[in-house]
């Protein structure tokens, strides 16, 4: 993992539709590597269920929610892509995201870039969410792309790929 810079490039109230995006942005980029990164915040431990299950191992500690509940934060790293859908069913309403790590986006010879390196190369669906902190929820999804600083043309060249523009401003990237 490494510092990355993002992009929104969607809002949808459709997972579907989040997942899709995400999917075909992947059509960019070489996941020869490709793991999915986890973080989330759950009401408590009913809501932790299903998640441990799915991740016996994952990093848990108490937090606390939106509106000041007591929450639980976990976190997993490096898991393998399979495991997207189940994590999103899993975490059900509750705030969190989903980051897809790979080797690095491909070449975008339109813009004068050529491969992108590992470092800053992710995009991520932020569930119930309009941040990648995990602090402001929302009824709906953020799909956004990361990209490495001194290549910021990659993400409305990235979004562009899929038919969209970015929404919204480029933001650095919690790690």
């Amino acid at each position: 993992m490494s510092n990355s810079y993002a992009r929104p490039i969607l809002r949808t109230a459709d997972l579907a539709e989040a997942l899709a995006t995400v999917a075909r942005l992947l059509e960019h980029a070489d996941t020869g590597e490709l793991e999915v990164d986890f973080d989330a915040r759950v009401p408590g431990a009913e809501a932790l269920a299903p998640l441990v299950e799915l991740v016996p191992n994952i990093d848990r500690w108490p937090a606390t929610g939106g509106g000041g509940e007591a929450a639980v934060r976990v976190q997993a790293w490096g898991m393998p892509p399979e495991l997207a859908g189940p994590l999103l069913a899993a975490v059900g309403g509750a705030p969190a995201t989903l980051r897809w790590d790979f080797a690095g986006w491909l070449d975008a010879p339109a813009i004068g870039l050529g491969r992108g390196g590992s470092r800053g190369s992710y995009v991520t669906v932020c569930l119930n969410l309009r941040d990648l902190d995990l602090r402001e929820p929302a009824p709906d999804h953020t799909v956004f792309v990361h990209v490495a600083h001194r290549e910021a043309e990659r993400a409305p060249w990235l979004a562009e790929q899929v038919g969209l523009a970015p929404i919204g401003e480029l933001v650095m990237a919690p790690l």
